[in-house]
C-alpha cells in the first residue's frame, strides 16, 4: 500500500485534503508518486505543478514537499499544496 496525503493550505489553515491510495505493486515508487499527484490535482481541479529541484530534494529527504505559486503556471488561490507520503510498504 502506498498512500499520499494532499492538502491545500491558505493562511495557515487547511482548506481541503485528500488521501490517495495505490495498491499496484508492479509500479515503481516514482510512478506511484506521479500518479498520486495527478489524482490529487484532478480531485482539487488544479493544473499539475512543475517539480523544481527544491521540491525533488525535499521529497527525497523528507518524503514531503510543498508546491507554491512558483510551481504552477496558472495562478492559485491558496498558499501551497502540501504533498506527503503517509504510508509506504514494499
Amino acid at each position: 500500500m502506498f498512500r499520499i496525503w494532499g492538502k491545500i493550505i491558505k493562511n495557515n489553515r487547511l482548506i481541503r485534503d485528500t488521501v490517495i491510495c495505490i495498491d499496484d505493486c508492479s509500479m515503481s515508487r516514482t510512478a506511484k508518486v506521479y500518479k498520486c499527484l495527478e489524482e490529487i490535482c484532478y480531485e482539487f481541479d488544479l493544473a499539475k505543478p512543475v517539480w523544481l529541484k527544491a521540491n525533488q530534494n525535499d521529497f527525497i529527504l523528507h518524503a514531503r514537499t510543498r508546491f507554491t505559486q512558483d510551481n504552477f503556471v496558472e495562478s492559485i488561490n491558496f498558499d501551497y499544496l502540501d504533498f506527503q507520503v503517509i504510508e509506504e510498504e514494499y
